[in-house]
Parts: structure tokens; sequence; C-alpha cells
């Protein structure tokens, strides 16, 4: 015979409490007094209780859930935004679910309906350039809506993130003041590191100069396809004298590349990354990078989301705006 598992009228029961106060403790601390909150939280744990919050959002307008969607998990950059989403949804009876688009427009469409279904109490987006069918999915959600990573854009409703075209045209602008200006460029399949692309361009032209050569692909960024993306750039345009890679992955490989070929980093030739990923600092050479706010990012937000469920109306939409940092590493100024 099955055991009877522990439902919330055991969990009330066992801890002295009325039904409604020990549904609202094990949804949200804030909701009841801390004696009540520990109590209920102490008898569910004896029991073994776990409750079916999707169930509960049968008859409630939305689940406790918030919907997370990331581009990728072998990049190193979004598992820190998650945990900035973690991090700050912690004690608030809110818990995240994501889903990786592997930068699919079709695969994230159905993310995020399937998401939908659920009743979630809000949805953090990555990026702002979705196809049409995807924006309405957004916009009809009548729920939190926060995009992230990307300022250059249309959101939906709420943003936080950066401008990758500023971003690319600082770091060129940095570049140039100190006397390089050769520049080639390598990328891998991202639209954020397009924008990147395009504001390093601006800058170039605004000095009177492009890139000499450049390296593009359609493949997942990594540093083995940096490293022979970079191989190719190097034979083809020898005279470069800085190298600016999509992101830090592709940038670590262009430098392995580098020094297998006896090239000094960055006397004669500079490597410039995006995103001041930690494993930057452990390299043999040491490569510029634009340090990213990841965390911060994930932070800010779910803040949003936990702000705005705490709303009565709707506010208005707002947009929250980071700057990363230069990091020019070795980089000094050339004669």
């Amino acid at each position: 015979m099955a055991k009877k598992r522990p439902t919330l009228a055991d969990v009330a029961l066992k801890s002295g409490v009325s039904k409604m106060t020990a549904s609202r403790a094990l949804r949200s601390p804030q909701g009841v007094s801390k004696q009540s909150y520990e109590c209920v939280q102490k008898a569910a744990r004896a029991l073994g209780y776990v409750g079916n919050p999707l169930a509960t959002s049968l008859s409630n307008r939305a689940s406790d859930l918030i919907g997370v969607t990331v581009p990728s998990m072998t990049n190193a950059v979004f598992p820190e935004v998650l945990s900035g989403i973690a991090e700050e949804i912690q004690g608030t009876g809110l818990q995240p679910v994501f889903g990786v688009t592997e930068y699919d427009p079709e695969r994230e469409y159905q993310i995020i309906r399937q998401m939908l279904s659920w009743r979630p109490a809000g949805l953090i987006v990555t990026g702002l350039d979705q196809p049409e069918e995807t924006r309405a999915l957004l916009r009809d959600a009548d729920i939190p809506i926060v995009q992230i990573m990307d300022l250059d854009g249309d959101p939906v409703d709420c943003c936080v993130g950066i401008s990758n075209f500023d971003a690319g045209n600082t770091m060129a602008e940095a570049l140039l003041e100190r006397g390089f200006r050769a520049f080639g460029y390598v990328g891998a399949v991202d639209v954020r590191a397009r924008k990147r692309l395009d504001g390093f361009r601006y800058a170039l032209a605004e000095h009177g100069l492009e890139f000499v050569s450049e390296k593009t692909t359609d493949a997942a960024s990594s540093m083995v396809l940096g490293r022979r993306l970079t191989e190719e750039i190097l034979l083809e345009s020898p005279t470069l004298d800085c190298l600016y890679f999509s992101n830090d992955d592709m940038a670590a490989g262009g430098g392995f590349a580098c020094m297998a070929q006896g090239i000094s980093i960055p006397d004669a030739v500079a490597i410039v990354g995006f995103n001041g990923l930690e494993f930057v600092q452990a390299l043999p050479c040491r490569m510029a990078t634009s340090v990213s706010p990841r965390r911060g990012i994930g932070n800010r937000a779910a803040a949003l989301i936990i702000a705005r469920l705490g709303e009565k109306e709707r506010p208005p939409a707002e947009t929250i705006r980071l700057t990363p940092r230069i990091d020019l590493g070795a980089i000094l100024r050339k004669e």
C-alpha cells in the first residue's frame, strides 16, 4: 500500500496554526510572524511535506516560479547571472526555473511558451532581439518581464543590462588612444557581440580606420574555435597589432595561438576580449577585456520582479543601465 503523502492540513496541525497561515508561511516568510514561519517550516521538514505549487497556481493568479531564459550554460557568463538571480530571491518564497535556448529563436519561443503555461510570477529573458511572435508572447503575458544583458533595442517591459554598442566603442577608443592602428576581429555567433563589433567599428571609422581583417563564424564560441580562427587571421594578415574578440573564451584561444607561434602578447599583438571572466587572470599571457557586471545584472533583474509583484497596479517600465569596466591588462602606449 502506497504511503500517504503529507498534506498542508497535516503541516498546519503539527505546527499549531491555521491552514491559511501554514500556506502563507510556506510561500512567503513576509506574510506571517517569525514564530509562525519557523514553526511551519520545522513541521514541513519533519513531515517531509513538499506541496504542489503548480497545482496551487490553477486556483491562483500565478505560481511562485520565476522563469529565466539564457542562451548557453557552457559560457561562464550565464551561470553568474543565474547566481545573481538566485541570491536576490533567496528568502522570498520564489523559485527560479531556467531554460537554455542555445541561441536558437525557435527554441527560445517554445521555452517561453511552456514557461508561461506554468503561470510564473515573472520572466527574466536574455536579450532584446526576439522575433515578433516571441515578443507578442511577452507583451501579452500580463506579468513582470525583465529583459537582460542588452540595452540596444526596444524592451517589452523592464530592462537591465549594458549598451553593447557603447562597450565596443569605448574599448576601441581606449586602444586607439594607446596607439594601435592595425585591428583584426575574431567572433562567434552572438547578437550582442555583433553590437559590440558595430560600436568598435564606429570608433575606428571616426579615426579614418577600419578592420584590416575579420574572421567570424556561426558556431558557438570556445577557446578551440578562437585559437583556430586566430591562426587563420594571423596567417592572412601578419601585420595586425591588435585582435578584438567577441568574448574572453575566444580571446583566450587567440592568446594560445599567439604563444604557440612565439608571438609576444601584448608587445607584438594585443589580445582583447569581453566579459572579464575569472580565468583571464590565470592565463600565461595578459590580455585586455571589458569586465561585465554579470552578477549585478542578475541581482537587479530579480529585484525588479520582486518589487513589481508587490504593486497593486502595474508600474511603468523601468530600464537600469550598468557599465562594464575596461581592464587593459598589460597593454601600454605604443611608441
